[in-house]
């Protein structure tokens, strides 16, 4: 018998992401019991400042679901439609977004294709948790849901420094290009209304890799601001320097970088000078540019050690796969695709020189989940300087994140991580992602205390360090 789903009962299960096995699963809800409530701790995200500094209401469901997730676009997209059928507008403004309404209709009705995927899982629990929503979306109830989410979103308590303080979060990272003024932090900073901790990210990748468009326009524009003669190698140098101090002084904690591959190189001064010349020119092979980001890379460790910013590495992505789309709707629109990644002859340079350097704290991120137990974790299982970093972007769901913990645990302990990163532009989804962690480590705790490889007590220890102490203290909180 073919029933409606989307009238059937919605309600979240109390025992979700738990071990089916009775036993296990009492013991991970009590271990998640004495987490549930703890503050959230996001020292990687993609959320703007600015969003709570202006703090104006979200606009309608398309706009805060669809228009800049690309985790539901991308999806969309593969069932064949356009981006601009779902609430994503052509850069040049000759194709525009279909109005917000007729975007979320299609969304609604193609919810069975999400099942099973992590979207589905945070979305449930956002429209759930935050909205009352007791139907799961469908062709039928999509008006209904819109008008539900805009009466919501029109009221003060969906303004963004309200869901702020009803998340409970104790800090927020944004990631924020090396020359921002950082005026929506200094504001946040000086509003006497506003008690929340919101930090900066140094994100210098377009400054860095001469193989990124624009390259040559980024080095001249830092060259001007600090005011130095743009062939200056040292003056280059000196440059970013600056701007990490500036973003030391802003509150922020770590230095971000989103590579494409985590190689480093040391190069001796004046090697180093004549590359960034010869690039400068425009005469540079690629090898040369993939050379000069290689030390960059390993003099952003430099600094690291210097001036105490954590550093943070995000390889392996291959970005805007589809040239055609990134040509019309730029980048960020869901056709970013995971590579391969390695890391130990990679980053040996690096660790050779820094890896025993007292005070820095260097946190390896992943998209290739097969080098978790071949790569990371036997490092961060003998340099003191590496961390693991948290499941991310395609592995920042329910079964890789239990694979993460199994792949890295065994080798590297649950002290060697850094805690769960959300690394997410979907404001509204930061608790359900928290909750995701919390109760996955509450799970694949509740197993090991089940089989007698850990005493309940230290399982209750542990939790409670991966949710807080062991982010403050991988992130110098």
């Amino acid at each position: 018998m073919v029933t409606d789903a989307s009238a059937q009962g919605w309600e979240l299960d109390p025992d979700r992401l738990f071990p089916a096995d009775p036993t296990i699963r009492g013991i991970a809800r009590e271990l998640y019991a004495a987490v549930a409530r703890r503050p959230i701790l996001s020292p990687h995200g993609h959320v703007p400042a600015a969003l709570l500094r202006d703090n104006v209401p979200f606009a309608n469901a398309t706009e805060l679901f669809l228009r800049h997730d690309h985790y539901v676009t991308r999806l969309l997209h593969a069932a064949g439609f356009t981006l601009e059928e779902v609430g994503v507008p052509a850069l040049d403004g000759t194709r525009p977004a279909a109005p917000p309404r007729e975007a979320w209709r299609r969304f609604c009705a193609h919810w069975p294709h999400f099942a099973g995927t992590a979207s589905a899982y945070w979305l449930r629990d956002v429209f759930v948790t935050q909205f009352g929503i007791t139907e799961q979306p469908s062709a039928e109830n999509a008006d209904a849901l819109f008008d539900r989410i805009g009466a919501r979103l029109a009221t003060d308590a969906f303004l963004p420094r309200a869901l702020f303080d009803r998340f409970d979060i104790a800090l927020l990272a944004t990631t924020d290009d090396p020359l921002d003024d950082l005026a929506a932090h200094s504001a946040l900073a000086a509003d006497p209304g506003f008690r929340g901790r919101v930090v900066p990210t140094f994100r210098p990748d377009a400054y860095l890799d001469p193989s990124t468009p624009g390259w040559h326009e980024c080095v001249a524009l830092l060259a001007r601001r600090h005011g130095t003669p743009e062939s200056s190698y040292d003056g280059y140098l000196d440059a970013l320097r600056e701007r990490r101090r500036y973003f030391l002084d802003h509150g922020a904690v770590s230095a971000d970088h989103g590579v494409r591959e985590p190689l480093t190189v040391e190069l001796d001064r004046d090697d180093a000078a004549a590359l960034f010349t010869r690039l400068l020119r425009g005469a540079g092979t690629a090898a040369d540019a993939r050379l000069f980001a290689g030390h960059m890379l390993f003099e952003m460790a430099r600094m690291s050690v210097d001036d105490g910013l954590v550093m943070t590495v995000h390889p392996g992505v291959h970005r805007n796969h589809s040239t055609d789309t990134f040509e019309v709707y730029g980048p960020d629109t869901g056709h970013d695709i995971p590579v391969r990644t390695e890391y130990v002859q990679s980053m040996q340079p690096l660790l050779r020189r820094f890896g025993t350097a007292p005070g820095f704290h260097l946190v390896l991120f992943t998209v290739d989940e097969t080098v978790y137990s071949r790569e990371i974790a036997p490092l961060a299982g003998f340099y003191p300087s590496v961390y693991i970093g948290a499941p991310w972007w395609f592995l920042d769901a329910p079964d890789a994140v239990g694979r993460f913990r199994a792949a890295t645990t065994e080798t590297a302990g649950f002290y060697r991580s850094s805690g769960f990163i959300d690394d997410t532009r979907a404001f509204l989804s930061i608790p359900a992602r928290h909750d995701m962690s919390r109760r996955l480590d509450a799970a694949y705790l509740a197993r090991l205390v089940a089989e007698g490889r850990l005493d309940e007590a230290s399982a209750h220890r542990i939790i409670d360090d991966l949710v807080d102490a062991q982010p403050r203290k991988v992130f110098k909180l």
